[in-house]
C-alpha cells in the first residue's frame, strides 16, 4: 500500500526536514516487506489563499481511489499499535494508497476533513504543521516496527 503525506506548507533544510526524510527512509526499508510503501510527500502551497484553496490543493495532492485519513484536533486518539493496526487493516483490505492529509495554520477544509474515511488526532494540543509531520512520519515507521514484531517499540 503506498503512502502519501499530503501537507500544507514547504519543509525548508532543517531539522524537520532532515527527520522527515530519515524517517520515510527507514519507513520505506522496512515497510516494503510488509506490503507498506513507499512513501512520498506531496507540498501544496495556497500563499495565504486560505483554508479552502489550500483544500482544494490538498484534494488534488490525494491519489484516486486512496483512504482519506486526517491529522486533526478533532480526530480520534491512538496508541502506536492502534496505529500500526489501521494501517495493516487498510492493507489487508487491498487499499492500494492511503493519504494522510496535513492542514496549514487554519487546519483542514470541512469538506475535505467530511470526506475523509478516518481523522486521527495527536493529542488535544495544537502542533505546527511541520512538526506534525516529523510526529506522522515517525509513527509510520515505528508502525512498520510493530507489525514486524522488532524491539523498536517497547510497551
Amino acid at each position: 500500500m503506498r503512502v502519501t503525506l499530503c501537507a500544507v506548507g514547504r519543509l525548508r533544510a532543517g531539522p524537520e526536514l532532515a527527520l522527515t526524510k530519515d524517517y520515510l527512509e527507514r519507513f520505506g526499508k522496512t515497510g516494503r516487506a510488509l506490503g507498506l510503501g513507499p512513501a512520498r510527500v506531496v507540498e501544496v502551497d495556497a500563499k495565504g489563499a486560505g483554508q479552502s484553496a489550500e483544500g482544494t490543493l490538498l484534494s488534488r495532492a490525494i491519489p484516486d481511489g486512496a483512504v482519506i485519513c486526517c491529522l486533526d484536533e478533532r480526530g480520534k486518539l491512538l496508541s502506536s499499535p492502534d496505529f500500526a493496526a489501521l494501517l495493516a487493516g487498510w492493507r489487508d483490505q487491498g487499499r492500494p494508497d492511503v493519504a494522510f492529509v496535513i492542514g496549514g495554520a487554519d487546519g483542514i477544509a470541512p469538506d475535505l476533513r467530511d470526506r475523509a474515511d478516518s481523522a486521527i488526532s495527536f493529542g488535544p494540543m495544537v502542533w505546527p504543521h511541520m512538526l506534525a509531520r516529523v510526529m506522522l512520519t515517525e509513527q509510520l515507521y515505528r508502525a512498520t516496527q510493530i507489525l514486524a514484531g522488532t524491539p523498536y517499540h517497547r510497551v
